[in-house]
């Protein structure tokens, strides 16, 4: 029996999808979904010569699915679908009951990977040439208006190739897009989206990377320099819970760590500070010179601030101490 969605949700989406012909965006585009087998991370990463595609196409949710819909895109296959794979419908059954209530799904491309990893994926006969899409264990890459026929299968090798966790196989799929020739008009936005894979019930922290590039000439480039630097401030935030926990030895490993990876010129000072203010506290001030330092030639306001954390509990309120560590030079 061909699944069909509940009765509201249906009615949600006819009401969606109805004015479908009036208000298409044409988002074209290629995109992955995928689970990691090993951990059951989900996410989603996608690059379209459109503006800010990071709102529209890519949507998961942790220990549910991922989902991408593209082409003249219906948003709407996002939250519903997530919605019936929360239900307890398998990728395809979601996939099919999405595209039976559309009365135009000659024009979409969609995909979804659910918790399980099972993959589905649609491609209409009017999305715009070249379009397809390539499935594989727990994936699938699509692709459509790309300059080249190539570029799905492309994108399932390097995925398959590569190693790392799920957002480095992601942005390898999106790289071999691109090297292939990519979307025929060029490049303009990208984004990525991992959440875990079991829900902890805080879908802040179920998020483990969520990033976009809303307008750039070379966006998938400039997604990998976020996806390096929010794993640099993963550190950090590391660092600020051993600090709450009171170890000192950890909060120093990890702001040691997030400094390591990042030069200075990208990020205004704000990890060789921190570091320096957590050395001070445990009592090392002698190595936290040379990082005040650095934080004070990327911005003077540095050592304003220092002068105003002993009141917030943040540094201690010893006069020769903050004499030393504000003076340096």
């Amino acid at each position: 029996m061909k699944p069909t969605l509940p009765a509201g949700l249906l009615a949600a989406a006819l009401v969606c999808t109805a004015t479908a012909a009036h208000a298409q965006r044409p988002v074209h585009t290629y995109s992955i979904v995928a689970r990691d087998s090993a951990t059951g991370q989900l996410g989603v990463a996608v690059q379209s010569h459109w503006f800010s595609v990071g709102p529209i196409v890519p949507w998961a949710e942790a220990g549910i699915g991922a989902i991408a819909t593209q082409s003249f895109v219906e948003p709407s296959y996002g939250p519903l679908g997530l919605q019936l794979l929360r239900s307890g419908r398998s990728a395809e059954e979601t996939l099919r009951g999405l595209v039976a209530a559309d009365p135009h799904p000659d024009v979409r491309q969609v995909a979804i990977v659910d918790a399980q990893g099972r993959v589905a994926t649609h491609t209409g006969e009017s999305a715009i040439e070249a379009a397809g899409h390539v499935t594989g264990p727990g994936f699938s890459v699509q692709a459509n208006m790309m300059l080249a026929p190539t570029v799905p299968v492309a994108m399932a090798r390097a995925y398959q190739a590569s190693t790392g966790d799920l957002a480095e196989r992601l942005l390898a799929a999106l790289e071999a897009a691109q090297a292939e020739g990519g979307d025929i008009r060029g490049q303009q936005s990208a984004a990525i989206i991992v959440v875990s894979g079991t829900p902890t019930g805080r879908p802040w922290a179920d998020r483990l990377i969520d990033l976009r590039v809303e307008d750039h000439p070379t966006p998938v480039a400039e997604l990998r320099r976020l996806v390096h630097l929010a794993r640099a401030y993963q550190h950090m935030n590391a660092g600020d819970e051993a600090v709450t926990r009171g170890d000192v030895a950890a909060a120093l490993r990890e702001y040691a760590a997030a400094e390591a990876m990042v030069p200075d010129e990208q990020t205004n000072g704000e990890m060789v500070f921190w570091h320096a203010v957590m050395l001070v506290n445990a009592g090392r001030i002698e190595e936290s010179l040379p990082l005040f330092r650095r934080a004070y030639a990327q911005d003077e306001n540095w050592r304003e601030l220092v002068r105003r954390l002993p009141a917030a509990g943040q540094l201690p309120k010893d006069d020769a101490v903050m004499a030393r560590i504000t003076a340096v030079r």
